[in-house]
């Protein structure tokens, strides 16, 4: 791809807003109240960057005793807790001013629902940013590995995705990136880096080192 892109899209949580470490957290407390009692770093292992529907069915192999309507009840508990507390990620309005006066379109494209998106991203003010540029793989065919949401907000975007850039923290969603013929810039501030490297094109843990890194 020759820098910089003409399309940027970014991954939700962990990388625009800060959710992903507090999420980990409840969803730990959760599914240990319900018989699955798992360190944090565990819990991140399996599930980061998956839907809570798959979260659901790998905790029931696991042991986990859930209810039929457990994924609804969790969303309600973390809507709850991500509304009082989400920031977003640092550096993040920088990375979006600097796309803006370069003329560079955006888009969020997450295996999260977009109403988890409108209360964290209503929470850190970043809603107007993302306004009618918010994408949910649920809504788009089949959730990240599979590159489904990334191809299609290209396609919605005029954009080829030789030309388009994804800004990824989930091994699972740079596997979507390059699956889409997308490169992927892997955030590793909060994800080790050895779990990315092998996927994404590039590694940074600063979102300040961004722009440079998209030759802005």
């Amino acid at each position: 791809m020759t820098l910089p892109p003409k399309l940027v899209i970014f991954d939700c949580d962990g990388v625009v807003v800060d959710s992903e470490g507090p999420t980990q957290i409840i969803l730990r407390d959760n599914l240990a109240s319900h018989g699955l009692d798992l360190p944090v770093e565990e819990i991140t292992d399996l599930f980061i960057g998956g839907t809570m529907s798959g979260v659901m069915a790998e905790a029931r192999k696991l042991g986990a005793r859930l209810p039929d309507g457990w994924v609804e009840d969790f969303y309600t508990i973390l809507y709850a807790h991500l509304a009082e507390t989400v920031e977003a990620v640092p550096g993040i309005q920088t990375v979006l001013d600097t796309l803006d006066q370069a003329a560079i379109p955006y888009a969020i494209g997450s295996n999260g629902r977009l109403a988890k998106m409108d209360v964290t991203l209503g929470r850190t003010g970043l809603a107007g940013r993302f306004q009618g540029r918010r994408y949910s793989a649920q809504d788009s065919g089949r959730p990240k590995p599979a590159p489904d949401v990334y191809l299609m907000i290209a396609r919605k975007m005029g954009v080829s995705p030789e030309h388009t850039a994804v800004i990824e923290d989930s091994p699972a969603g740079a596997k979507a990136a390059q699956a889409a013929g997308m490169r992927c810039y892997g955030f590793t501030r909060e994800t080790p880096p050895a779990k990315l490297a092998p996927i994404a094109d590039v590694l940074f843990a600063d979102m300040a080192a961004l722009p440079a890194l998209l030759g802005l």
